[in-house]
């Protein structure tokens, strides 16, 4: 079983074999930073442990708002944290400059309520920052045919993460093309969309890295860049009537 760190190390492996290429966490976080001042007021929906916004912040606030912090409140690094609903936050309008999502809308059942939602509390011009898998990848296709609760193994197995952080998910917003559109309808407009790869997902041994790598290859063209494992984004709330 292909544990985090060798994931790891095989994506350090593959960035030295692929000149500019970077993680979609790495480019996840170079979002944020670009949209964070000291004037941001940030949150976090689906904040988890909240560990690249809390990375990123600097001396911004920040809020994390989840479901639950069951068995691991003490673990986010943000002062402020609110359990609630993304689909009826618990804040007033205009509340952020900047909202950040990360593996979140995977697991969203209305993601076009949470989309206004995220509009409403932002003001105008502020900036939705996300990722989120592609239902079209190859990762989401094998894991998507495997039963709940071997899903829940794997997890553990390879990440050692809790049951309390694995959700069900739906990807009824996980493609690039539904995003934009919902997002687009909510209130967005683009700024930034990136199909982003990752070959280490099936590399359980040196013929399927090889494997993964060319499928990367393939997948670099831009008509088959909508099959690459990840999407990140950067969206920017229109002023009212915009």
């Amino acid at each position: 079983m292909l544990s985090l760190d060798r994931q790891e190390a095989l994506r350090a492996r593959y960035r030295r074999e692929t000149p500019g290429w970077r993680p979609a966490t790495e480019v996840y976080d170079s979002l944020l930073r670009r949209y964070i001042g000291p004037q941001a007021v940030i949150l976090d929906a689906g904040c988890g442990q909240a560990g690249i916004v809390a990375r990123a912040r600097g001396n911004a606030r920040a809020v994390g708002i989840d479901i639950t912090f069951e068995g691991f409140r003490d673990a986010v690094d943000l002062s402020d944290l609110v359990c609630g609903d993304l689909a009826a936050l618990p804040f007033a309008d205009g509340s952020f400059t900047l909202i950040a999502s990360s593996w979140v809308f995977e697991h969203l059942t209305e993601p076009e309520r949470v989309f206004a939602e995220f509009a409403r509390v932002l003001r105008p011009g502020g900036v939705l920052v996300f990722l989120t898998p592609n239902v079209r990848s190859y990762a989401v296709l094998l894991s998507r045919l495997a039963p709940a609760r071997l899903q829940k193994a794997l997890v553990w197995r390879l990440y050692r993460r809790a049951e309390v952080f694995t959700f069900r998910t739906y990807y009824r917003a996980n493609t690039p093309g539904r995003l934009d559109g919902m997002l687009r309808a909510a209130g967005f407009a683009g700024e930034a969309l990136h199909c982003v790869g990752d070959p280490t997902y099936i590399a359980f041994n040196e013929p399927l890295y090889r494997l993964g790598t060319l499928y990367e290859r393939l997948t670099d063209r831009p008509a088959l860049q909508g099959l690459k494992v990840h999407i990140v984004g950067a969206y920017r709330r229109l002023a009212t009537g915009a």
